[in-house]
């Protein structure tokens, strides 16, 4: 076998992806690991780095071995990964804590101190909002919560730097990922000293920034010995998990979208110029000269796999067995499932709302209600959330009439089309709709087996479309009236139910600390 192979390695929510493709855009092999993720208190949502790299080790070797192929006809590999996601190493590179992933809900007050005192200046600068998923406010909360922490601090990484480090051994990240963390200046595309001086960080603690596509060294002689790589391997700086998905979906240009059904749901678009709003979210874009505007919702195959495996799976079943029942379920069920509707805000919610106190529900229950039923309004429910996004997206002048899917969501054919229905547009699925394909592609750019980032791109294959049946898309918009007006009336009663359940535990601690304490 010729050397003509790249590898994409993506870290999501949930598992690592290992993926191997050709030169000419076809998959060759790919192995993935499950990661565990911890929530010590409500909102949390914490990982260890360790965890990762032990992904890594195994899934690298079993995407080669699916692949048929040797370690020396890799040309070179790159990363992805969650966006704000940090590692946080101490003078001796130890990983000082578990890493705090973007979807932590943890530094609400926080964010909201920091929204207070320069709300308007973050934007300008920073082109995006202060929110808990973001690193700034998120370190902020490190600084007040766990101070010895924060002092022991010296080098800080996005997640897929940390990772891409151990087999380089090298310290960067890229543009993308430096505005990820809301602690650079969008314009410049170098740190802030004023955005880090709003919760007092060092500036000596962050990388340097570098191009995603940049090679930022080889694979070790230690990597390659873990790994089965081969040493001296290129390794290309890589970016964002969302980026390398809309890359690899093939977004080089204006008027295609990307939807993507993974851990969240994100609706992106490809712009010229950044949109700096309070309702979305910018990025520079691989493609040079572009950016891509996000607006997204907290929940989406996260809420999937939380009804199977809440409601549907019992013990010893085969999850993805599950799935394929759930899905048969909600298919022999009429849109609009009869009147049921779910908001799908289980760890509070993003676009339009930026409210973390949102709560998910079911609404408009009745007995004629089964297990499809419930399926189908999540299907919608997410659906409907997205359309809240589109038409955020649409109120910045930002459109498409066509829009690519990746995620895990994207696999079901009745969850393509209920999406296609609700946005009303056509949706189509690229062959291999993952982070990690987009990841290798990227790596094919930095060593130069692509002529350019549009070149690899066109290496996308579409295998499926999906287009929206006027009748029920005049349904799914009555739907979506309801959906909206039912999601208002229930806002501020989430926000008493939180106030509730944090009462109940001050008094449920302080009743513990009466009986510790005597």
């Amino acid at each position: 076998m010729a050397a003509d192979l790249l590898i994409g390695i993506d870290l999501g929510a949930g598992a690592l992806k290992t993926s191997v493709i050709r030169i000419d855009g076809t998959l060759a092999g790919e192995a993935s690991a499950p990661i565990a993720t911890s929530a010590p208190y409500p909102g949390w949502s914490e990982q260890d780095p360790h965890d990762w790299w032990r992904a890594v080790c195994e899934t690298v070797p079993r995407a080669l071995a699916a692949a048929g192929a040797r370690p020396q006809d890799v040309l070179g590999i790159s990363f992805s990964a969650g966006a704000h996601t940090q590692v946080l190493e101490d003078t001796d590179g130890a990983v000082i804590r578990p890493a705090i992933l973007w979807n932590d809900q943890r530094s609400g007050p926080e964010t909201a101190d920091l929204r207070r005192q320069w709300d308007a200046r973050i934007l300008e600068i920073g082109a995006n909002r202060a929110n808990p998923t973001w690193t700034l406010p998120q370190m902020l909360w490190l600084r007040r919560h766990e101070p010895q922490a924060f002092a022991r601090v010296r080098r800080l990484y996005v997640a897929k730097d940390w990772l891409r480090s151990r087999l380089t051994g090298t310290w960067e990240t890229d543009t993308i990922d430096a505005v990820g963390t809301l602690m650079a200046d969008a314009t410049t595309g170098g740190w802030s000293p004023e955005l880090c001086a709003m919760i007092g960080w060092p500036l000596e603690t962050l990388p340097p920034i570098v191009a995603p596509k940049t090679v930022v060294g080889t694979v070790t002689a230690e990597a390659a010995r873990q790994t089965g790589l081969a040493e001296g391997t290129p390794v290309v700086c890589g970016t964002s998990d969302t980026a390398a998905e809309t890359y690899g979906a093939g977004m080089t240009g204006e008027g295609l979208g990307v939807v993507k059904l993974a851990t969240a749901a994100t609706v992106s678009v490809l712009s010229r110029n950044p949109r700096p709003d309070f309702t979305v979210i910018n990025y520079p874009h691989i493609m040079p000269d572009h950016w891509y505007v996000i607006a997204a919702t907290n929940s989406c195959a996260s809420a999937h796999k939380w009804l199977r495996d809440t409601f549907f799976k019992r013990g010893g079943e085969d999850g993805g067995a599950v799935f394929t029942e759930m899905d048969r379920l909600a298919a022999a069920v009429r849109p609009g499932a009869e009147g049921l509707f779910f908001h799908p805000y289980l760890n509070g919610e993003r676009s339009p709302h930026w409210d973390p106190l949102l709560r998910a529900d079911f609404v408009g229950i009745g007995f004629n209600h089964g297990p499809g039923h419930f399926v189908r309004a999540l299907y919608e429910g997410i659906a409907y959330s997205l359309k809240d996004c589109l038409v955020a997206l649409r109120a910045k002048g930002l459109d498409f009439s066509t829009a690519r899917l990746t995620g895990g969501g994207a696999k079901s054919a009745l969850w393509r089309q209920i999406v296609a229905d609700v946005l009303d547009v056509k949706v189509e699925l690229p062959a291999v709709a993952e982070a990690s394909f987009g990841a290798a592609l990227l790596a094919g750019v930095g060593v130069g087996a692509y002529a350019d980032e549009a070149d690899a791109a066109r290496r996308v294959a579409i295998v499926s479309t999906a287009t929206p049946d006027p009748e029920r898309a005049a349904l799914y918009a009555r739907g979506h009236g309801l959906y909206c007006e039912t999601q208002a009336a229930l806002a501020p009663i989430n926000h008493r139910i939180h106030a509730f359940v944090e009462d109940e535990r001050a008094n449920a601690t302080a009743r513990r600390d009466e009986v510790t304490h005597g």
